[in-house]
């Protein structure tokens, strides 16, 4: 269902859009690409310089490299556009250098806040960087059926309401790993 309509007339004035890209790799690898691009429709003026309508304010990458187990084996970042010409650029070499070793599942969002948070890092490559597990478990479920019974509980029991191990949902479509009504 979508929004409701708007309540009052209204002027875009930012467009933000993320696009997350999971690959299987040849090498039995994955690889999940995120870029973030916001860009406004009028003249954006800022410090440094003003930003043509249209022109992205920001375009920023983040590729990892991931194996079966979720553990970053490769990291880059990278600005094609950024609003500190020549100095926000200078910080996408240290994602490399700090998400290499983290796992996706096992207190990544942690590591990286601590890693390459504030002022230790980029916040819009950051930021992208949170959207990498769900991109990632996502592109796994693509090759895997989320019903197959392989032994383990699958992964995304328990992470959201609709999918606790109490609910209606796991009744119907996972009944192995159905805990009947929830008491209290």
């Amino acid at each position: 269902m979508p929004l409701p309509p708007p309540t009052a007339e209204r002027k875009l004035m930012h467009l933000r859009s993320v696009q997350l890209n999971g690959y299987k790799r040849v090498d039995g690898f994955w690889d999940i690409e995120a870029r973030i691009t916001d860009t406004k429709d009028h003249d954006y003026p800022i410090s440094s310089k003003t930003i043509a309508p249209g022109e992205p304010v920001h375009d920023m990458w983040v590729r990892i490299t991931i194996d079966q187990q979720m553990n970053v084996l490769d990291a880059v970042a990278s600005s094609d556009a950024a609003p500190y010409d020549g100095l926000c650029r200078n910080i996408a070499p240290d994602y490399g250098k700090y998400l290499v070793g983290l796992n996706l599942f096992h207190g990544f969002r942690k590591a990286v806040k601590e890693r390459v948070g504030g002022i230790h890092g980029c916040s819009h490559i950051t930021e992208l960087v949170m959207y990498l597990p769900t991109a990632a478990l996502q592109t796994f479920a693509s090759d895997v059926q989320d019903n197959a019974d392989s032994g383990h509980k699958p992964f995304q029991l328990d992470r959201c309401h609709a999918l606790e191990s109490h609910s209606e949902a796991v009744r119907r479509y996972y009944p192995r790993w159905y805990r009947g009504q929830k008491t209290g």
